[in-house]
């Protein structure tokens, strides 16, 4: 259900208590109503959002630029892509959530990823933010900043967090675009392999729809913790990732639809049990692993191909997922 502002709704309340007095008869014609505009672009927004569901080629074009730090070299480009499902696997109005799905290997025989999520929630009073290290904290959000905002929460391969950001979804020189505030993050795996001096990004976030689907452009400030002043982070490098999906359904898209049928059900205790840690503890503090993001992640994954493959059930394979999750994260303050 659409939450409005107290404003709109003390509008609201006026509107009907002056309904029942006849208009003059040189007025003017009917004002806008704020409760329709707001609600107009509400759903314009998740439109816009929805919009990003769909089958994909994707291209994944990342470089660093920009060196901060005397001495440093920046690290070749790297480009590479792959065939991508986008579901939508929850929209309760106020929140929509989209899983991504890679397609790799010989279509006629392929291998489905179950890729990154980004969950989308309408004027929320709290995202679950990166802190550094292994650690993610709930960060209020105040209601001036609420107004007409979404946030976008994205999760790693095993459900895990991985970063959340807060914008406003508009339309600048004819393009739809969101835009995140500042916001921090893990190393990806393709930098997390190669032990780099910085630890963390921060960066802006910005999807915008295209004609033929939509970007998703990171502007990323490499970090790495000051040796001279501890608590103290200095910057090493620019990067500039372009992550673009064009709408294409000339692979095997049935692949993609048959694992989430078998492993959605699995994915589900998972999300939930990631939130009631989460939600229990006040943030989430867990190992992390260079290849993987959490240092669990390769066996929570690995239950999702026994299930597909039948070698094991849902409910088993629920049951111990749930533990390992349990077991593996931190309670803070105990």
């Amino acid at each position: 259900m659409l939450k409005l502002p107290r404003t709109i709704v003390s509008t609201a309340f006026a509107a009907l208590a002056l309904a029942a007095t006849p208009a003059p008869v040189l007025a003017d014609g009917p004002s806008d109503d704020p409760i329709a505009i707001e609600r107009a672009a509400f759903e314009a927004d998740r439109a816009r959002i929805l919009a990003m569901a769909g089958d994909y080629r994707v291209s994944f074009d990342m470089q660093e630029s920009t060196a901060w730090m005397e001495g440093y070299d920046p690290i070749e480009a790297k480009i590479s892509g792959g065939f991508e499902s986008v579901r939508v696997i929850e929209d309760t109005g106020n929140r929509i959530v989209l899983q991504h799905l890679l397609v790799v290997g010989e279509q006629d025989n392929p291998y489905v990823v179950k890729h990154w999520r980004q969950d989308w929630e309408y004027e929320p009073e709290r995202v679950l933010v990166y802190v550094g290290g292994d650690e993610w904290q709930w960060n209020p959000v105040p209601e001036s900043d609420r107004a007409g905002r979404w946030s976008q929460t994205v999760y790693q391969v095993d459900d895990s967090p991985r970063y959340a950001g807060l914008g406003k979804w508009d339309i600048t020189n004819g393009v739809a675009r969101w835009r995140s505030n500042w916001t921090t993050r893990p190393l990806a795996r393709r930098d997390a392999v190669r032990s780099p001096i910085y630890d963390r990004y921060v960066g802006i976030n910005r999807h915008q729809l295209t004609p033929n689907g939509w970007i998703h452009w990171q502007d990323n400030t490499k970090m790495m913790p000051d040796p001279d002043d501890e608590g103290k982070l200095i910057p090493v490098v620019q990067e500039y990732v372009l992550n673009t999906y064009e709408r294409f359904d000339g692979y095997n898209v049935a692949a993609a639809d048959a694992y989430w049928a078998s492993t959605a059900g699995y994915w589900a205790a998972v999300r939930d049990e990631w939130s009631r840690v989460a939600q229990a503890d006040g943030g989430i503090v867990i190992a992390q692993e260079a290849n993987y993001g959490t240092d669990i992640a390769a066996k929570l994954l690995e239950l999702a191909d026994a299930i597909k493959s039948g070698e094991t059930s849902t409910a088993a394979a629920k049951s111990e997922a749930i533990a390992l999750i349990g077991t593996s994260t931190a309670r803070r303050g105990s």
